[in-house]
């Protein structure tokens, strides 16, 4: 496999990962990009632009990258908070009257961000083309009971995260979630990352599809009694249901799909703009001042959330709005944050080194937080660090 880029000298052992996971781990197409203190270290391409094609993957070629998106929406509500237009304590209610039936009177901001608002399910899953119009999602979710008591568990929001972040940003600014991060952060940053993929890039965008390989060694553990296995196949379960809020799911290829803006699930990347997102979270970069304060840096990476989680059925982690390192989705550091997409994508900050990194595949894979590809790329940067600092 040729492998296309750069990596600056000493991050040789990650252009080696990055090679054996198309000799070993069944990648299609991918990249991978990291930032050190806002300067690229590692830039990174190869194989085919879609994963069942033969057009070769290019510089500057983007992909869906999933649940990744939930850290890319993630700041856009936080950044509404920096300028004290939000208020992460305030009833979601205070904001969207609507949202206060069935028992939600006390789901907070807070609690939409670090997935202890209860409504990780619709009773009713909405239709691909129901999905797609901004305002049924919001409806269904206004709509929907509890299914535990708000702030009291938590437990991964797979889909209704999305229309959850989405109304309150357009209650606060007038604008859905893509268009403001367009207007305030991605566009004039010049950061190849979309939440509604504009007309004028889709020859970038490339094909995705399932891709088999080996079982990952580690990743998502099963709690006792009951395996993450069981829970999928389970139809009653608060697994299966909350992936299924959206049913049949949208078929992830579709234009029209990649053109709307679902705030949990679809936005499009390059593995460069992935890694350039959260390098200005972090730091002055390309002459541009930082987006988070170290007080904002603080909020996404304190945990808020944290064990069993009563959707994916394993311990997880979250700040407000994004995973934190831990068993089941490893970062760089216990003080990295960030989100990975299910299946591969993965994109996270470290403040302490001041490492950003993007991972985006066109090769979706059955894992949900701990891809082994991501993960090996992951584990060289670590190396590389390590014998740098000793």
């Amino acid at each position: 496999m040729d492998v296309h880029g750069t990596v600056a000298e000493g991050f040789e052992p990650v252009r080696e990962a990055f090679a054996r996971n198309f000799a070993a781990l069944g990648e299609r197409g991918a990249a991978v990009a990291v930032l050190w203190d806002g300067r690229p270290v590692v830039d990174l391409w190869a194989g085919t632009k879609d994963v069942d094609g033969t057009a070769p993957w290019e510089r500057g070629t983007a992909q869906v990258v999933r649940s990744a998106t939930k850290g890319v929406a993630a700041a856009v509500l936080l950044l509404l908070r920096q300028r004290g237009l939000l208020d992460l304590d305030a009833p979601v209610g205070h904001y969207w009257p609507e949202f206060k039936a069935r028992g939600k009177e006390r789901v907070l901001v807070r609690h939409v961000l670090n997935h202890r608002a209860g409504l990780p399910v619709l009773d009713r899953p909405l239709t691909p083309e129901e999905a797609l119009d901004p305002l049924r999602g919001p409806e269904a979710v206004a709509a929907q009971t509890p299914v535990w008591e708000p702030g009291t568990d938590h437990g991964y929001h797979a889909l209704t995260y999305g229309w959850l972040v989405d109304v309150l940003v357009r209650r606060v600014t007038g604008q859905g979630t893509g268009e403001w991060l367009a207007e305030q952060v991605t566009g004039p940053l010049g950061i190849d990352l979309w939440l509604g993929l504009p007309a004028s890039e889709a020859g970038r965008v490339g094909r995705v599809g399932r891709v088999e390989g080996p079982e990952p060694a580690g990743g998502l553990r099963a709690r006792p009694k009951r395996s993450v296995t069981e829970a999928y196949q389970d139809p009653d379960s608060l697994t299966r249901r909350a992936f299924a809020a959206i049913t049949p799911f949208p078929e992830q290829n579709d234009p029209a799909y990649l053109a709307a803006a679902l705030p949990a699930t679809n936005a499009v990347a390059t593995a460069e703009g992935l890694a350039r997102f959260y390098a200005a979270l972090i730091g002055d970069t390309a002459g541009a001042a930082r987006l988070f304060t170290p007080e904002t840096v603080e909020l996404a990476r304190a945990e808020e959330s944290a064990g069993p989680d009563r959707v994916l059925v394993v311990g997880t982690r979250f700040g407000l709005g994004y995973m934190l390192h831990g068993t089941a989705s490893p970062f760089l550091a216990p003080g990295s944050f960030g989100h990975p997409g299910r299946g591969g994508a993965l994109g996270f900050a470290d403040p302490e080194t001041g490492i950003a990194f993007g991972y985006v595949t066109n090769g979706f894979r059955k894992t949900v937080t701990a891809d082994p590809r991501a993960q090996a790329l992951v584990r060289a940067v670590r190396d590389v660090l390590g014998r740098q600092s000793s």
